[in-house]
């Protein structure tokens, strides 16, 4: 609509009518409504619009792990005989940008927490949306702890999430993390199936 004290101006009449003519406004307004604001839809700067409002970052530092040999120790950082060297220094961080999927479901998680008390069943919920029905829960250990349990290696920048401040951790409880990929702890058959041969699986520990 054209202010009435612009309405007599040719130049400005023509540009309106040029637009009219050759934009649809309608496939402008859905397109800005599914990259933007469905965060179902949403890509790129859209995604980082909705970080900026729940509080969460794209990209992630992620302590390097490195590619050890080692006993296991909870974070999935050692490997078994034959695969690697020993550690020689810490690693460096690494930063990793998160795809648009990667980076819409931390967002999910982010906002859920921003609003959700943080027990165990609402933990474990988190978990299942974050991991996708993958085997891992939260323990309450008593005496003001807790630990998150993952029956499988957790990629660096899961560790990452898991381990920010992305997940709502009660306030005054000690945390501790857990990794048991059985299939890749070394052990006898007869313990229990599923356990790895020499050169395939490293040796348990619980952190």
């Amino acid at each position: 609509m054209i202010p009435i004290q612009y309405q007599s101006s040719p130049i400005l009449s023509q540009l309106v009518d040029f637009i009219y003519q050759n934009y649809d406004f309608r496939t402008t307004i859905d397109d800005f409504y599914n990259k933007v604001v469905n965060l179902d839809t949403a890509q790129g700067f859209g995604l980082d619009i909705w970080g900026r409002i729940v509080g969460v970052e794209r990209y992630l530092t992620i302590q390097g792990t490195g590619v050890n040999f080692g006993f296991y120790t909870g974070d999935g950082s050692f490997t078994p005989f034959n695969e690697a060297p020993f550690a020689n220094g810490d690693p460096a961080t690494q930063t990793y940008r998160l795809a648009d999927d990667a980076y819409r479901k931390l967002i999910m998680v982010k906002a859920m927490s921003n609003i959700c008390r943080p027990n165990a069943p609402t933990l474990n919920q988190l978990l299942q949306y974050l991991f996708d029905g993958q085997r891992c829960y939260v323990l309450d250990l008593g005496n003001m702890a807790m630990r998150y349990v993952f029956e499988f290696y957790l990629q660096p920048y899961e560790w990452a999430i898991v381990t920010s401040s992305v997940m709502p951790n009660p306030a005054g409880v000690r945390v501790e993390y857990l990794q048991i990929p059985t299939p890749n702890i070394f052990g006898f058959n007869e313990a229990s199936p599923g356990y790895a041969p020499f050169n395939q699986g490293t040796f348990y520990s619980q952190s």
